[in-house]
């Protein structure tokens, strides 16, 4: 089952929101891939370093909000937000969807520090402000359909079951 599209015939405006959004991952993805381990260890979020000093690792909250352990990592998450966050831009406006976007992003990452704030795995990844995204289209857009690819064919489904495939593809990787 892979997402291709959603409807966006009732779109009003171009989300330019989105579109950056999904510029500024792909553009540090390819600056974590080229400087390496080391831009991951200054830039990611990890727990026990921001316990030991919150305000010299403060920066990093946001900063690993854009950060992706992987192609695959990366390609899922800009493929949901493509399809499904214009829609909920649409519907805020730009500047409220940014702040929802990066509001839910903050919100994932303290939800992983009050689990585990001794953590020394590095948090990376945009998969916390794109649930945020993925649950406010659902709430918009109860009944909205998605086209997905499933073997050869295009069949629209229920998003709240694409959705559903999403969630449950992240605990599966997490």
């Amino acid at each position: 089952m892979f997402p291709i599209g959603d409807d966006n015939s009732a779109r009003r405006s171009t989300p330019v929101v989105t579109y950056a959004l999904i510029a500024i991952n792909v553009v540090v993805f390819f600056l974590e891939l080229q400087r390496g381990t080391a831009f991951i260890t200054e830039w990611a979020f990890i727990p026990a370093r921001f316990t030991d000093d919150p305000s010299r690792d403060a920066v990093t909250i946001l900063s690993a909000m854009f950060m992706h352990g992987g192609w695959l990592h990366l390609g899922g998450n800009m493929l949901y937000l493509w399809i499904f966050g214009d829609n909920v831009e649409d519907r805020f406006g730009p500047v409220r969807y940014l702040l929802f976007y990066l509001a839910a992003g903050l919100a994932a990452t303290f939800a992983q520090y009050a689990v585990n704030p001794d953590s020394a795995i590095p948090n990376v990844g945009a998969s916390g402000a794109i649930a945020g995204v993925l649950g406010a289209y659902l709430l918009m857009f109860p009944r909205a359909r998605v086209d997905v690819l499933l073997g050869r064919h295009v069949v629209a489904m229920p998003a709240f079951l694409v959705l559903g495939f999403w969630f449950v593809l992240q605990l599966v990787s997490g």
